[in-house]
């Protein structure tokens, strides 16, 4: 674990906020958006050179922070990293996941622990890592857990992602009530389909990707697929004085999917 380059000491008072998975898809778009709301941001991956071309945009209130997530202590190395780097968290995102998809009944053991690691133990041992910090510093903080409309319902071939992301948001609710007595908001995020480059790497293996757009999109009340944006705006939001008194919620980033 290592990091970039040193964070500029002017910026040396500006909460700081750490991103997990910002090295690609929404959570680039988280990172900038943190860093336009005057945060310093800690952009966490596991690629150096994708962290770098990042940290590279995003200027000098950014500084890369390597890490392997599914390696014993990696939570905790990721925080003191952090803590070295920056001096102080103010904000965790838990964005970091993979996808997974298969036929349920042809679903491995090696699959289900392989999702559920990356997409549900990682995040909570980063949560309660992060937590200790907060509570050591007595200023409380948020924490902001991005997990999925699929947490919420069952699509076809995705139900061990669905599992591994309803666990996280179980899991939001009860941080949400341990971790208030220190002042740390615990909430989540759930993008609906978005316009990620899994997504776009998806719609262009598909025989005819204009008219599966066209259907998804007919799916969602408000007519159209979320971008990186979108879900960063509302991340921001949690991240932010103006959501001060809430905790244990979780806000679909969905266009209304949910409410059908």
């Amino acid at each position: 674990m290592s990091g970039g380059s040193c964070v500029s000491s002017a910026n040396e008072n500006a909460p700081v906020a750490l991103v997990t998975g910002a090295t690609s898809g929404i959570g680039i778009d988280i990172a900038r958006r943190l860093v336009s709301d005057g945060f310093r941001v800690a952009v966490s991956g596991r690629s150096r050179a994708r962290g770098a071309q990042v940290v590279a945009e995003l200027g000098a209130a950014t500084s890369f922070v390597q890490a392997d997530l599914l390696l014993p202590g990696a939570a905790t190395g990721l925080i003191d990293q952090t803590l070295a780097e920056f001096g102080r968290i103010d904000v965790l995102v838990n964005n970091a996941a993979i996808d997974h998809t298969n036929d349920l009944l042809e679903v491995g053991e090696a699959e289900i622990r392989q999702t559920f690691e990356s997409n549900t133990f990682a995040p909570m041992n980063l949560l309660i890592a992060a937590a200790r910090a907060m509570r050591a510093q007595g200023e409380g903080g948020a924490i902001i857990n991005v997990t999925s409309r699929l947490a919420s319902i069952g699509v076809p071939t995705m139900g061990i992602y669905s599992a591994s992301k309803g666990a996280l948001l179980a899991f939001t609710k009860a941080a949400a009530i341990d971790l208030a007595q220190y002042g740390i908001r615990v909430n989540a995020v759930a993008p609906g389909m978005t316009r990620t480059p899994l997504y776009e790497e998806w719609l262009e293996g598909l025989a005819d990707p204009a008219a599966e757009a066209e259907k998804v999109a007919a799916a969602i009340p408000l007519g159209r697929i979320a971008t990186p944006g979108d879900v960063a705006a509302t991340v921001a939001f949690l991240a932010s004085p103006g959501a001060a008194y809430l905790t244990g919620v979780s806000i679909p980033v969905d266009g209304g999917y949910l409410a059908k």
